[in-house]
């Protein structure tokens, strides 16, 4: 299988074939913004699929959440983001381009920035060191950076039509504070006990300084993320189940080992709630080194549940504030904390305390990517060059394409009925244009497993050609086989 050299080849066929194109396009695009096409909004939510059912669908210990966008601003209070969620910035001086301090790092050093997705600001200025010998990504001037400034990376929105009644709100820059923010909710009405998880997928907002690589690092995306909760003291062994659950899962799916892996952060890499954390990497054909993080697996212990409790204890003095957040301090921490109303009180150990997080949150549009990045292959077939995407069943956007092999004899009628029953079962695409050949190949270049072709043999023993796109093999199957050899073949 041939090995991706540059990501063009990639967002050339996404282009070209329907999976991705550059948002508002047609007005000159917008930057780190992207829409789904035809095909790729099919990949996505089959890539949403297999992590619900992987996730949810398939255990009796986790349940899913769809938590809204706009939230209470002392939920990202509580959480940090108020305070800590920014990066470092720089301007240059000679043509007034703002980068993140850690980006301005000399080349040698890219790699292991690359995998500190965001800092807090003190650290980031403790980081930061001089710039003097820094150089403009943009220009090439060497030293001539303003004083380092934080960016705030939360986007912002008003609500309420009146100025008496308005009220600053921030996009969520990610989904796992509403997951913390409904604990009792799920807890009281979903019949749960620990250990049990939470699982959402939904949309997140952050106003990057520098995006990236297509779509790996926008400014909207999507998010996979699971909350599971554990007693304190088994949190480590749930750790390791889950990094191995979750990086089993990309293998699956089709990702070959050799492009993953997994990279434990060090202590002085690791976020401000965490006690431990892993990432999945995968081998990606661009950056400074390749490996780049698919999915963060984090030991958040009880920091978010305590915090969500010193954040409910806040709410009068924010009040009493006029709903500005600039002055406001948490709460102190009861003594008691452990009593609290985000505590879990254990039938069986007849002990009540703050559960434990394991958090694994995986990027839909970076799994996208990788698995688009992973699919894709060149073979020679003779004098000409086949480009493929070798989808898992379970990802590809057309499970089954139907063709009449000419548009005459009652072809197409025939064609059109076997596409129609498959329907029922499978997402199928029906097309009669051009030849046979090239039909072929644009359905290898979309990752269709399976070809129907109805010939004139089909009119005398009811048996279609059935073509599997990976070995270009071909097959007769009688019609009434048909379905049941499908879902042999896909239902994996």
């Amino acid at each position: 299988m041939a090995k991706i050299t540059k990501l063009d080849d990639i967002v050339s066929l996404c282009k070209r074939r329907g999976f991705i194109f550059q948002s508002s396009e047609i007005y000159g695009g917008l930057a780190s913004c992207y829409d789904y096409g035809p095909l790729g909004v099919e990949l996505k939510n089959n890539v949403k699929k297999a992590w619900w059912k992987a996730t949810v669908q398939m255990r009796d210990d986790i349940v899913g959440l769809d938590s809204s966008i706009l939230m209470h601003p002392l939920v990202w209070k509580a959480s940090g983001h108020t305070d800590k969620f920014a990066d470092l910035i720089a301007e240059c001086k000679k043509c007034n381009t703002r980068t993140r301090v850690d980006h301005l790092k000399e080349k040698i050093a890219e790699q292991s920035q690359e995998h500190t997705e965001h800092i807090a600001i003190d650290t980031a200025i403790a980081a930061a060191g001089e710039l003097s010998n820094k150089t403009c990504p943009n220009c090439g001037s060497v030293g001539k950076f303003t004083e380092p400034m934080p960016f705030k990376l939360m986007f912002e929105t008003q609500m309420g039509a009146n100025v008496d009644d308005s009220m600053t709100l921030q996009l969520r820059p990610e989904t796992a504070q509403g997951i913390f923010a409904n604990f009792r909710n799920v807890l009281d009405t979903a019949r749960v006990r620990i250990p049990f998880g939470i699982a959402q997928i939904g949309k997140s907002f952050r106003n990057e300084v520098t995006t990236k690589a297509f779509i790996f690092r926008t400014r909207e995306f999507e998010q996979a993320e699971l909350e599971f909760f554990c007693q304190p003291g088994t949190d480590e062994d749930w750790f390791g189940r889950w990094k191995e659950l979750r990086f089993n899962w990309y293998t699956d799916l089709g990702i070959r080992k050799e492009n993953l892996r997994l990279r434990e952060h060090s202590g002085d890499e690791l976020a401000h709630y965490a006690k431990a954390c892993v990432d999945v990497e995968y081998k990606f054909p661009f950056g400074s080194g390749d490996w780049q993080e698919l999915e963060g697996i984090a030991n958040r212990t009880d920091y978010d549940l305590r915090q969500h409790q010193r954040g409910m204890r806040t709410l009068n003095k924010w009040f009493e504030n006029g709903r500005d957040l600039a002055n406001i301090e948490l709460a102190e921490e009861a003594g008691d904390y452990q009593s609290g109303p985000l505590s879990y009180f254990d039938d069986e150990q007849k002990a009540r305390y703050i559960p434990y997080v394991i958090e694994p949150s995986a990027g839909i549009d970076r799994s996208a990517l990788a698995f688009l990045v992973d699919a894709y292959d060149e073979e020679q077939v003779r004098s000409e060059t086949r480009n493929l995407l070798r989808f898992h069943p379970a990802l590809a956007p057309i499970k089954v394409a139907v063709f009449p092999l000419v548009k005459r004899d009652g072809l197409p009628d025939i064609a059109h009925n076997i596409c129609n029953d498959l329907k029922k079962h499978f997402n199928c695409f029906y097309d009669e244009k051009g030849a046979i050949g090239r039909r072929y190949r644009r359905q290898d270049e979309a990752g269709t497993p399976f070809c129907v072709t109805v010939d004139g043999q089909t009119k005398e023993d009811k048996t279609v050609t059935v073509r599997d796109r990976d070995s270009m093999d071909q097959i007769r199957v009688s019609t009434d086989q048909m379905l049941s050899y499908f879902r042999e073949k896909l239902e994996t």
